[in-house]
């Protein structure tokens, strides 16, 4: 077993343990638990988000025993970065790993949880949501400020940011699973806009965020990175139509052999 926690919560070291052994039979759940499952623990008046990852197949069993850290180990060491950072996450409790002879068996990711009122899917699926242009710019703006801080969010899609009203008029936006990602000294142009390719396909959404964007990254203007911008967007889009349709076939062909 390999168990970390974060020193700020070194003196309930004993207390997540229990919540983390506990996991299958305790715990209140939290969200459809279609791919990984998260339950939500009381912890000294605070709620916590413990996530079990789906358990590995053979090969990424061995993979994270010897080649590469789990997704468990991943996001409470990018969740550490990013606070570091100065970017809005959970704060990280701890991560456990249970290993056996041939690799990972299961692992669990513990983090504070956090109230907020909507996600960017929210702003997508509902146009006239309250305040809809001021909360997109200022995530386009909290995008650009991610980028310049060199931080790739490979998994950047509608339901992984928590947005939280803070003020009238002011928004806190907040990453979540956090275990794909990359770190650079400096982020390309075209790292920086396949990076919008996920979030959304209305053209008018990519218009108001390229508009934001342009505002703050001068080496292009706004004509260009709308371009480029909506060009990774309909990239995704396309590959995400196609693996739909073959995942269609598939099924099709499975239930008439």
């Amino acid at each position: 077993m390999n168990f970390k926690v974060n020193p700020i919560f070194k003196n309930n070291t004993n207390a997540i343990l229990d919540c983390i052994k506990s996991f299958n039979n305790a715990g209140i759940l939290f969200g459809n638990g279609d791919r990984n499952v998260i339950k939500l623990f009381e912890l000294n008046e605070k709620t916590i988000n413990i996530k079990s990852f789906k358990i590995p197949n053979i090969v990424n069993k061995i993979a994270y025993k010897y080649f590469r850290k789990s997704k468990a180990r991943r996001s409470f060491e990018y969740a550490t970065i990013l606070l570091e950072k100065g970017i809005g996450t959970p704060e990280p409790v701890a991560f456990l790993e249970n290993f056996n002879f041939i690799g990972l068996r299961d692992s669990y990711y513990a983090s504070e949880h956090l109230i907020t009122e909507l996600t960017y899917r929210e702003l997508v699926e509902i146009p006239d949501y309250p305040d809809h242009d001021a909360i997109l710019r200022q995530f386009t703006k909290f995008c650009f400020d991610l980028h310049e801080k060199g931080v790739e969010f490979l998994d950047h899609s509608p339901g992984n940011t928590l947005i939280k009203k803070v003020d009238q008029s002011k928004y806190a936006f907040y990453l979540v699973d956090l275990n794909r990602m990359n770190f650079h000294a400096q982020m390309s142009f075209e790292q920086r806009m396949n990076n919008f390719s996920r979030l959304t396909p209305k053209k008018e959404m990519v218009a108001v965020m390229s508009n934001e964007y342009a505002k703050f990254y001068n080496e292009k203007s706004e004509a260009e990175i709308f371009e480029k911008m909506w060009q990774a967007t309909e990239n995704f889009q396309e590959s995400f139509a196609k693996k739909k349709r073959l995942k269609k076939k598939l099924k099709f062909w499975k239930s008439h052999s």
